[in-house]
């Protein structure tokens, strides 16, 4: 039940119609019997400053979940980020502090990692393969290094941004072996889809999948539905696979404690959880 009492999270991103994190928190504060709710709000790229800007005036909102497309475009808009953000270019998660400043934040990668780990699945000495180099696929990129992977490879239909998030790589982890330029999945121990390809129906694969080693786990961060087509594809070849609802339920914790709500373990959020796709 809303009411005048009731603390808002803003879900930013357009379109809407895939957002699955209010089917996980509303569920998780009503069994809480925590007064708050996520909201999902659809904002156009050409809208979102001027959206951001007015939502930081409301007065019983605490802060906001921010997705594609705007993860970037965040970064130069907050009025502080934490380094983890800085690091990955994007911000995912936003603190409206008391005096209507923005803090900005970024879990998208700390969720993938930890779901890949929870699996059984070594990072440190890995090689991988990150496909799509934007808010999320650069989040995932830093998270992974920072859990001493040996060497990423990284690929974006915009060869700019691999190279920009190559050299941002770099300035953290110099001993890092960081390559851009192919598109080719071969010779890795995890493989991400980090582009929105499988959003839309028709998208093609964003790599070819019978090049994937038969001992890679493949990743994806579409939540159109739990199995995408990268994903059918993967798991008909008998590959590992990891959904993309996995690095949401892996992230969640550390959203709750960075906007003050206690924590929970992903086990936990997925008792609660209403997902429909």
């Amino acid at each position: 039940m809303i009411s005048g009492k009731t603390t808002l999270i803003a879900h930013l991103g357009y379109p809407t119609e895939a957002f699955k994190a209010p089917m996980i928190y509303n569920p998780w504060f009503e069994r809480r019997g925590i007064d708050a709710v996520v909201v999902p709000m659809g904002v156009k790229s050409e809208d979102y400053p001027a959206a951001l800007a007015a939502l930081a005036t409301l007065t019983n909102l605490r802060g906001a979940l921010v997705t594609m497309p705007h993860k970037v475009t965040t970064l130069a808009l907050v009025d502080k980020a934490t380094p983890t953000a800085r690091i990955a270019g994007a911000c995912n998660a936003l603190l409206r502090r008391a005096d209507g400043t923005w803090l900005g934040d970024q879990f998208d990668g700390a969720g993938f990692v930890r779901g890949v780990a929870r699996k059984g699945r070594r990072i440190a000495g890995s090689r991988v393969f990150v496909a799509g180099c934007g808010g999320v696929g650069s989040a995932i990129a830093a998270s992974l290094a920072a859990a001493d992977a040996a060497a990423i490879d990284l690929f974006d239909a915009h060869a700019a941004s691999a190279d920009a998030l190559r050299k941002r790589l770099l300035e953290h982890y110099p001993k890092l072996e960081v390559r851009t330029g192919s598109q080719d999945p071969a010779g890795h121990d995890i493989v991400v889809n980090a582009t929105p390809l499988g959003m839309k129906v028709g998208d093609a694969l964003p790599f070819a999948i019978e090049r994937v080693d038969s001992s890679a786990l493949v990743g994806e961060v579409v939540m159109k539905a739990e199995h995408t087509p990268l994903l059918r594809a993967a798991l008909a070849r008998g590959l590992d696979v990891q959904v993309g609802s996995d690095m949401l339920f892996e992230m969640i914790p550390a959203y709750l404690e960075f906007f003050g709500f206690g924590t929970a373990t992903a086990d936990e959020l997925r008792n609660v959880a209403q997902l429909r796709y």
